[in-house]
């Protein structure tokens, strides 16, 4: 059993789940609100992780994290922290989850909007101590269980990012055995959400050795296990590596992300349309390699096509775009639903977003039309 601590502490392994009692012990929790999805209770995965539980904790329970956490459900799930006395967070599932767990966490011990204390407000230098969080992933993709950072759509209906270091899950507990009945649609989606934030995190300007090593490890795996894993649902050793590769994604996004993260998080805000995340950042990823190609150095692109096993000089936005076909996820935007005349209010998302501002080139408006042009399929 591999033990990662960059920072927060990993156990990865099948049966890493039979830590949790250690794990709430070491943080002092006693009385938990675990934060999850009706789709986990219903697949038995929270019956499981909930046996882990010893007997001297007594648990609550919030289970509407929506598909794109909100902060209505964050006050709702914070209502419950705090009439029962909670004292940590146990969060069971894929981003949204997660997500919503560091949210709670934030919103039980600071006052305000939760805007209040975003990226772009200046949250990250602001946000104090949180209750401990422990955070428990069942799909490869998002990482959020190694990160600081998280995105809620606020009342207002926008799409926001928060971080710190003081929102990171005291523990990740990732049991490749939670993921073994993932459906393929969702394994193709969580999985190229890994390699959207390896590639990203890579290309940015932020000087990071350590990230930019890890985001190149994270990437060679995506692209040598994601198919198997796709292919093969009970495929262990592609399991592993894909829970390794979504951590390694989000550690390497503490050089930041980019512009795919700003597009995606802008048509993510429409709660109608329900877009995920993953297949959001699939579709985009290409579109915004060729923007970026010209602003990144070159050396990157070399080194990226090796840890990707492509010949000198390979078309990575091409591959990507070839890739995504085989996991059987939309060709462009138009295939989710995406329209024309929806890119001028999306425009005007992306140009807060906090990555838009790490994006190697920050783009204009006039840029980030051509871009959702190109990723409409209309370019």
């Amino acid at each position: 059993m591999a033990r990662i601590s960059y920072p927060t502490l990993m156990e990865i392994d099948f049966g890493a789940i039979k830590v949790l009692g250690d794990a709430l012990k070491r943080n002092g929790i006693t009385r938990p609100l675990i934060c999850t999805d009706r789709g986990i209770v219903e697949t038995g995965i929270f019956d499981t992780v909930r046996g882990m539980l010893p007997n001297d904790v007594t648990p609550s329970v919030f289970q509407d994290t929506p598909a794109n956490p909100t902060e209505g459900a964050v006050r709702q799930a914070v209502e419950i922290f705090k009439e029962d006395g909670c004292d940590g967070v146990i969060s069971i599932g894929g981003g949204s989850s997660m997500d919503l767990g560091k949210a709670v966490a934030l919103c039980a011990s600071h006052d305000g909007p939760i805007d209040d204390w975003s990226a772009v407000n200046g949250g990250r230098d602001r946000i104090g101590a949180a209750p401990p969080n422990i955070a428990i992933p069942t799909t490869a993709g998002t990482g959020s269980e190694v990160g600081g950072g998280l995105v809620i759509i606020t009342e207002e209906g926008r799409k926001i990012v928060l971080s710190s270091p003081n929102l990171m899950p005291k523990m990740a507990i990732c049991d490749p055995e939670l993921t073994l009945g993932l459906p393929k649609r969702l394994t193709a989606a969580t999985g190229m959400d890994a390699m959207a934030h390896c590639i990203e995190a890579y290309c940015t300007n932020a000087v990071n050795p350590p990230a930019a090593a890890i985001g190149l490890d994270g990437l060679e795996r995506v692209v040598t296990y994601l198919k198997r894993a796709y292919d093969d649902g009970q495929d262990r050793e592609a399991r592993w590596n894909m829970m390794m590769a979504a951590s390694e994604g989000a550690m390497a996004f503490s050089k930041g992300l980019g512009a795919v993260h700003s597009m995606s998080h802008a048509l993510g805000a429409d709660e109608e349309m329900r877009l995920h995340h993953g297949t959001l950042n699939a579709v985009l990823l290409p579109t915004v390699l060729r923007f970026n190609e010209a602003h990144v150095d070159e050396e990157k692109f070399v080194r990226m096509r090796r840890a990707m096993g492509l010949d000198e000089g390979a078309d990575i936005a091409s591959w990507i775009e070839a890739f995504n076909q085989t996991l059987d996820l939309p060709a462009n935007l138009a295939e989710m639903g995406v329209t024309s005349d929806m890119v001028p209010a999306l425009i005007e998302h992306c140009m807060t977003d906090a990555c838009h501002f790490s994006n190697p080139k920050v783009p204009t408006r006039e840029e980030y039309e051509g871009m959702f042009t190109d990723a409409l399929g209309s370019g």
